[in-house]
């Protein structure tokens, strides 16, 4: 199966990120694990971090030109919305 590309992404509390793809399915990315990493050192910072906005054609999700996450990578780690409480 192809990944499907992002149609929205919405920040929750606990850095977590509820993500629309254009399936019609959602999963929940939680991001406290990628604080840790020099690249994603900006996340700490909630403004940041609410900042979230999807790429053109749903490629992806970023926050700037060097803080993003591919489309593959949400859908993979991500949990389905629907499994846990948002």
């Amino acid at each position: 199966m192809d990944t499907p590309r992002i149609k929205s992404v919405t920040p929750l509390a606990d850095w977590r990120l509820l993500v629309s793809f254009v399936n019609g399915e959602e999963r929940v990315y939680d991001c406290k694990n990628l604080i840790g990493l020099e690249r994603f050192r900006l996340l700490k910072e909630e403004a940041f971090f609410k900042a979230v906005r999807v790429d053109v054609g749903g490629y992806g999700i970023s926050w700037d030109d060097e803080t993003d996450l591919s489309e593959y990578e949400v859908w993979v780690r991500g949990i389905e919305s629907d499994s846990i409480a948002a």
